[in-house]
């Protein structure tokens, strides 16, 4: 399968991944351990949806950037 044409993601999508990613390992995952996995595992996703973007992203959509 090969990807194309995927939209670049803005930085502010990965480093909100990471903080709940944090977030939910270290104190949600106290209160209720169901809840801290189901949250880690979203924020997960987000983080390797954001890797696929940067990898994948087509080469004209950087021209647009800084505008």
């Amino acid at each position: 399968m090969v990807l194309r044409n995927v939209a670049p993601l803005k930085g502010g999508y990965m480093i909100t991944s990471i903080v709940g990613f944090l977030v939910s390992a270290y104190y949600v995952s106290d209160v209720s351990a169901r809840w801290g996995f189901a949250f880690a595992l979203f924020f997960v996703l987000m983080f390797v949806a954001s890797l696929i973007s940067m990898t994948y992203g087509p080469d004209d959509a950087m021209y647009n950037v800084g505008r």
